[in-house]
């Protein structure tokens, strides 16, 4: 849900760790609905200052970017580079973690 500046007002709890060990075993499908919910959450957060990966070597590197935080949009790779696309998954779900609860996630 958003208020009217478009602003995501939905709050993820923090205490959802649950969610986030779910995530970092199976970053690929399988997922249950609460984790289906959080993750759409995550994923449909305004576009501006959203972090994404970019995909900077065909299939075998990625490297962290984040949108610009106004218009005109613009992607500035902030780095770093991953070689495992489950690592570079679960690095941009601890930076949205942080965004959407205000917390850094307490799991490695």
């Amino acid at each position: 849900m958003r208020d009217r500046e478009g602003n995501l007002t939905i709050k993820v709890d923090p205490k959802w760790i649950d969610l986030a060990q779910e995530f970092r075993r199976k970053p690929f499908g399988g997922h249950t609905p609460a984790l289906q919910e959080l993750l759409a959450l995550m994923r449909t957060a305004p576009i501006e200052g959203r972090y994404f990966l970019w995909l900077s070597k065909p299939h075998t590197e990625w490297t962290l970017a984040k949108m610009s935080d106004t218009r005109p949009l613009k992607p500035t790779l902030i780095g770093p580079s991953f070689t495992s696309l489950e690592e570079a998954e679960w690095h941009v779900f601890k930076l949205r973690w942080e965004q959407l609860t205000g917390q850094k996630l307490p799991i490695n």
